[in-house]
């Protein structure tokens, strides 16, 4: 196989990027310089390990999970299939986070996958510290490593349980923030999702019939663990600033909604 063949392949899965994912896949999969396959098109560039990452990628396979990493905010994550992808909107939860957490903030992550908004946040903010919760050990397992690659893992305490019931394993602790991107999109959109985003758990995508369930019961179960200044940052579907207002006024807290780059509502932020 040379570059030729493997940009016409890859074309056919991914026509607008196909010239940058065989420059990604190049990089992890093959001995020679980028600069040197350019400018020899017709030569054999085949290994096991690139055939074997092309076909998983012509599978619709994410091309994160093919490599095993992937970039978020200033930091590098490991990734697998069990964990979502972190992507470039949910960084504006973490430019939020960085800015609005006191000094010396503990904060609280709740399903927090790969870790990328508890890492990111305290990589950025080196005075804070972090609670990360997740319900899947492999998760959970990823969140810490990637700790540990970022260099915080002093600064956060991982916690193995169901953020939908067992809020009780928190007892006694108190925290200037929640921060969470929770699942939230309902069954029949995640049915037209793209082959390539049903690749990631189900888990972390599914937010119940009507895709609140997680936003209703971490406000109502977790208000209790803020401190009197506390707030609660979520990510938020580009349709439900509306249903986070509502869950917001019920419980007695304002709310704002941030909008990503791509002009969607993206954050709520909610406080007393």
């Amino acid at each position: 196989m040379n570059y030729n063949e493997l940009t016409r392949r890859l074309k056919a899965v991914s026509p607008d990027a196909f010239e940058l994912e065989a420059e990604i896949l190049l990089e992890a999969f093959s001995d020679k310089k980028i600069a040197y396959i350019l400018a020899h098109r017709e030569e054999e560039i085949g290994s096991q390990e690139l055939f074997s990452a092309l076909k998983r990628r012509e599978n619709r396979e994410p091309l994160q999970y093919i490599i095993g990493k992937w970039e978020f905010f200033r930091q590098e994550y490991f990734v697998d299939e069990n964990c979502l992808i972190p992507r470039s909107d949910t960084e504006i939860l973490v430019e939020r986070a960085i800015e609005l957490l006191p000094r010396n903030a503990h904060f609280l992550d709740l399903c927090t996958g790969s870790g990328c908004i508890a890492v990111s946040t305290l990589a950025e903010r080196v005075d804070t510290s972090a609670v990360m919760v997740d319900k899947f050990p492999k998760t959970l397992e990823i969140a810490i490593k990637n700790a540990s690659h970022n260099g915080v893992s002093d600064r956060v305490e991982p916690m193995l349980f169901d953020v939908l019931s067992d809020e009780n394993a928190l007892e006694g602790k108190k925290f200037d923030a929640i921060l969470s991107n929770p699942p939230y999109i309902r069954p029949e959109v995640i049915e037209n999702l793209s082959d390539e985003v049903k690749h990631e758990p189900y888990a972390a995508l599914y937010g119940g019939e009507d895709g609140l369930i997680f936003y209703n019961r971490i406000v109502e179960n977790y208000s209790k663990f803020l401190k009197d200044e506390g707030f609660i940052l979520f990510e938020i579907g580009y349709d439900q600033a509306d249903d986070l207002k509502k869950i917001a006024e019920k419980h007695g807290y304002s709310c704002s909604i941030y909008k990503d780059y791509g002009g969607n509502d993206r954050v709520a932020y909610l406080k007393k």
